[in-house]
């Protein structure tokens, strides 16, 4: 394959990840302004917002007062209006973003526990009959990329931070194929984060037929 021919192809998948992330943000500031978050019915939801909320609100309030301002002391029209369009267009994208985190929670479903990060589909869908444990532990990740592989050599480890913090993990008896970066993986443990993260390992231990942790342990 030639280099133009390459580049061409990079750039339409390019292309195409910034529309679908366009379209990811306005359904996430729809769905945030309706108050319609996407949970299937008979499945409960188990939110994660609450380490970036304050941070997005505010980052989304700074945009609306920038927009308004830039409104009132810009004197050309033309370049008002351009200022006026783009500023839109950046309170949408961080409304969006913020709601996205709210409209997208977690589930606990039949079918297991499903892992996700401000986005519809799933990072994991956890089979119940694959957990063999579950800890509470909060860790902090250098990295800020939504789904990323952990770098412990002695365990394959999915990891789905929120704001660079996971708060909770769940082993598994054998390797969970999951797809990061393109290429698919096996991983014997999920970690992801969680408000409330002793409530949904209280769930994710009933719905595995997990016993309790002994009063005073750790779980």
């Amino acid at each position: 394959m030639s280099g133009a021919r390459r580049l061409l192809l990079r750039a339409r998948t390019l292309a195409r990840l910034a529309l679908v992330t366009e379209w990811r943000m306005y359904c996430g500031a729809v769905r945030l302004l309706t108050r319609r978050a996407q949970v299937p019915d008979g499945a409960g939801s188990v939110a994660y917002s609450g380490t970036v909320a304050l941070a997005m609100w505010a980052f989304t309030a700074v945009s609306a007062v920038e927009l308004v301002a830039l409104h009132l002391i810009i004197p050309w029209e033309g370049v008002r209006l351009a200022a006026d369009a783009l500023g839109i267009w950046g309170v949408l994208w961080c409304l969006g973003m913020t709601g996205c985190h709210y409209v997208y929670p977690h589930l606990v479903t039949d079918a297991g526990l499903v892992v996700r990060n401000a986005e519809r589909s799933a990072a994991a869908v956890v089979p119940w009959d694959l957990v063999v444990g579950v800890g509470v532990r909060e860790r902090s990740h250098e990295s800020g990329r939504r789904v990323q592989l952990g770098d412990d050599p002695a365990r394959a480890e999915l990891i789905v931070p929120v704001g660079k913090v996971t708060t909770l993990h769940v082993d598994l008896r054998t390797p969970l194929d999951v797809v990061v970066g393109g290429a698919r993986q096996g991983v014997t443990r999920v970690v992801l984060a969680a408000d409330e993260p002793r409530v949904l390992a209280a769930l994710v231990r009933e719905r595995a037929g997990l016993s309790s942790p002994r009063p005073g342990r750790r779980p």
